[in-house]
């Protein structure tokens, strides 16, 4: 299982600009999906949130090795998801990350350096 993933984040949409953003975000999902059918990335779990009074309001989790996350965010046809979703929908932000066994590599140099 992969370890290596990307937390693409958002608020809301942008007032006046819903239809076109429910409209990307089903392409972006096939466009994952086709992704994931290629072997280009490991998966991707879309997950929507309860309303909560903050400004997380969905996620997409998307899993592959560091060389496929790389090789998806230097892409054009990502660069023009970003971009169009940058435009359509408030607080949009990509983050890497590590999750499983990464988080326990990652916890293992804190350890070691809290040791030094």
């Amino acid at each position: 299982m992969s370890t290596d993933v990307i937390f693409l984040g958002w608020n809301r949409a942008v007032a006046g600009r819903e239809a076109a953003s429910a409209e990307t975000f089903q392409k972006f999902l096939g466009y994952l999906g086709g992704l994931q059918q290629a072997g280009k990335i490991a998966s991707f779990e879309p997950v929507f949130l309860n309303p909560h009074g903050g400004d997380l309001n969905g996620f997409i989790l998307i899993r592959g090795d560091r060389a496929q996350l790389d090789a998806l965010s230097a892409s054009e046809e990502w660069q023009m998801y970003m971009t169009r979703a940058g435009m359509e929908m408030e607080g949009l932000g990509v983050v890497q990350g590590v999750t499983g066994e990464g988080v326990m590599a990652w916890m293992a140099r804190w350890q070691q350096i809290l040791s030094e």
